[in-house]
């Protein structure tokens, strides 16, 4: 498969901007001026960022509670990122969401479940529209390894894969359902091979290579828009931070977190394109600037932002068509 230049640099510059992205969170948090929890992918951005670019602008995704990679994937602007995760009326829920409920349906991004494992069944129902309306687009659900274990998890696979519908469920398997290890959860060693009880294809791809990642969800993408139905794909990742920030984590062993950003995808990433003679280092600063500048825009635009208004506290939750 032959990838263009422009999409080769496209999720490389989407890869930092993640990482650089959540690394002035952590800066951030110490001033109080945030609001919610933070639960950072840093570490994990080929598996995010390799898997939006598979996707067309028309396309749904459904993103992870650790998705900040996502929904900067899919073209949320940083502006409307940061104004979420200051609580601002500018940002994508109007102040309503914080970082866990960005959405932004005219970008596809349907936002996260109020539930872990409510995305199964909301991604069905999307990609069921998209088969009844013809329109050619694909629904991507991110989901972690533990809500595998949710029973949404396996009637929404057992009835897309009967009704053949256009959706790839990609697994961000990071080895930890919270504190909870995989091997000590689940019986089997790959998410992947449940697929197989409901006769769809069920891949495992390396999670810290953006290309394999990009690949294979490209594959099941097409296989979905050619109406052959869903598929699932197990994307074995890590990630370096706590489950959430402030959590001790303690349950994991330094050594295999050392082991593990020893394979940093971006570091990776960066050395291929450097051997391919598509990057050098003074190109890569200016890349790090530009993002570096972006971050402290949207951090300016959304400290300069309005808090939402309580009197607008209902707006939005309801359709008007419903109320009418």
């Amino acid at each position: 498969m032959k990838i263009s230049e422009e999409k080769l640099l496209w999720i490389y510059t989407k890869m930092l901007t993640q990482r650089m992205l959540e690394e002035k969170i952590l800066e951030l948090i110490p001033t109080g001026k945030l609001t919610g929890h933070f639960h950072l992918g840093i570490g994990e951005e080929a598996t995010f960022i390799g898997a939006c670019a598979a996707l067309e602008d028309k396309d749904y995704l459904l993103p992870t509670h650790r998705g900040l990679g996502c929904v900067i994937g899919k073209g949320i602007s940083l502006n409307k990122i940061m104004a979420d995760i200051y609580g601002k009326a500018t940002g994508t829920t109007k102040g309503k969401g914080g970082v866990l409920r960005i959405c932004d349906a005219s970008l596809g991004v349907l936002g996260l479940s109020a539930t872990l494992g409510g995305i199964f069944p909301i991604a069905m129902g999307a990609a069921l529209s998209s088969k009844l309306l013809k329109d050619a687009r694909i629904t991507l659900a991110i989901f972690g390894d533990g809500q595998s274990n949710r029973g949404t998890f396996h009637e929404a696979l057992n009835l897309a894969s009967v009704w053949e519908l256009p959706v790839v469920y990609l697994c961000e398997n990071n080895h930890y359902a919270i504190s909870m290890p995989q091997r000590k959860a689940m019986a089997i060693k790959n998410i992947a091979d449940r697929a197989k009880g409901y006769g769809i294809p069920g891949k495992v791809v390396d999670g810290n290579d953006a290309l394999a990642v990009y690949k294979i969800t490209l594959e099941a993408v097409n296989r979905a828009r050619e109406g052959k139905g869903p598929s699932l794909i197990e994307a074995k990742t890590y990630r370096w931070r706590p489950h959430y920030e402030g959590e001790g984590a303690t349950y994991r062993d330094t050594k295999e977190v050392v082991a593990w950003k020893k394979r940093c995808p971006i570091r990776r990433f960066r050395k291929s394109l450097i051997d391919l003679k598509l990057l050098d280092p003074l190109q890569d600063e200016k890349i790090k600037e530009r993002i570096a500048q972006e971050i402290d825009e949207a951090v300016k635009f959304a400290e300069e932002s309005p808090m939402p208004r309580p009197e607008d506290a209902l707006d939005d939750l309801f359709s008007s068509s419903i109320m009418e």
